[in-house]
């Protein structure tokens, strides 16, 4: 795969045989691709992908990078795709994201922050009717299936599987009727076009421009699931005031289609949606995929769910699991924060 790997970097790079060329590859990393870093001639560089074409969504890269670059949302240039071979070469952003600047001052980090904001709101601003006719491939919309696909991946693989609780059978129902009327309400009203990922270590900082990348899993929803995502990550913690500022900054980005104490409500429910896919992922990929590393950014997850699930005022049941949780101490004792 290697040879055919250099051999599409050569023929997109139109470099001959004899050029010295390296592939250098990202370790660590819970997806279904492989990226590399192609460096040619003293200094140029661009970024290979290997995907695995049985995730479906993969397939969609390239005709959203297109849609998105088209539309003046910034993301890196596709090079070359080659669809047959799975492979897609794209402009090297460099090695700086949001994360990767999480202990700078607040007054460097806000500026990027709400530049991010304002290219998902460009973002969530695209007409739903520009898509009527199955232009852009992308995958299936945020439904009421998809969430409850995702709360019980944080059941089975958090509560259960990392927290190692049992919950009693009238919480267990209680949960499930309050987590599927919070998925009818998120499932209601306007959908946008949302990233689906919207983290820290998914926007890059490139000439003091951000730009969005992974996003592959575009699809519409809900614009909150966005917010919840960037605004509640795990990976960077915010004090109340920076989260608050930011969603004030979106608020006034946006149609403003409810009031204010609304648009909060609506962003913390979607948030603790958010956060349940979140968890679960780090409990399966930490536990069954062994990648360890993802553990280090649960009891942050676990504390922003807690701070959403009271927040949204309609949740007292995933409240009490919050509880639970981490009253066994288990997160938190076994999976400490730590900087890398």
């Amino acid at each position: 795969m290697q040879e055919k790997m250099l051999r599409f970097a050569r023929e997109t790079l139109d470099l001959s045989d004899e050029s010295p060329i390296e592939l250098v590859p990202f370790a660590g990393r819970g997806s279904d691709r492989a990226y590399f870093r192609v460096r040619w001639n003293h200094g140029n560089s661009a970024i290979l992908v290997h995907y695995q074409p049985s995730r479906v969504e993969n397939t969609y890269f390239a005709d959203i990078a297109l849609y998105l670059n088209s539309h003046g949302i910034p993301v890196p240039e596709l090079l070359r795709h080659d669809p047959t071979e799975c492979l897609a070469l794209i402009e090297d952003l460099g090695d700086i994201d949001l994360w990767s600047l999480r202990n700078e001052p607040w007054d460097a980090r806000k500026p990027l922050y709400e530049k991010t904001l304002e290219i998902v709101n460009t973002l969530h601003s695209l007409p739903e009717e520009q898509f009527a006719a199955g232009s852009l491939r992308m995958a299936e919309p945020f439904s009421p299936n998809l969430y409850r696909w995702e709360r019980e991946y944080f059941r089975e693989n958090f509560i259960e599987g990392l927290c190692g609780l049992k919950l009693d059978s009238g919480l267990s129902l209680r949960l499930e009727n309050e987590l599927s009327g919070l998925a009818d309400r998120l499932s209601s009203g306007r959908r946008s076009l949302v990233h689906r990922d919207l983290q820290s270590q998914n926007v890059m900082v490139y000439h003091n421009r951000t730009y969005l990348i992974d996003f592959q899993g575009m699809r519409f929803g809900t614009r909150f699931y966005d917010l919840g995502s960037i605004l509640c990550d795990p990976y960077v913690s915010f004090a109340a005031h920076e989260r608050a500022e930011l969603l004030a900054f979106y608020y006034g980005l946006s149609e403003q289609e409810t009031n204010w104490s609304e648009f909060q409500t609506s962003f913390w429910e979607a948030s603790t949606q958010r956060l349940m896919q979140a968890l679960g992922a780090y409990g399966f990929l930490g536990i069954r995929r062994g990648l360890t590393s993802y553990l280090r950014y649960v009891p942050l997850g676990m504390r922003n769910l807690h701070m959403a699930a009271g927040n949204a005022l309609s949740l007292p049941a995933l409240l009490e699991v919050c509880v639970q949780c981490e009253t066994s101490g288990i997160p938190n004792s076994r999976f400490q924060i730590s900087e890398m």
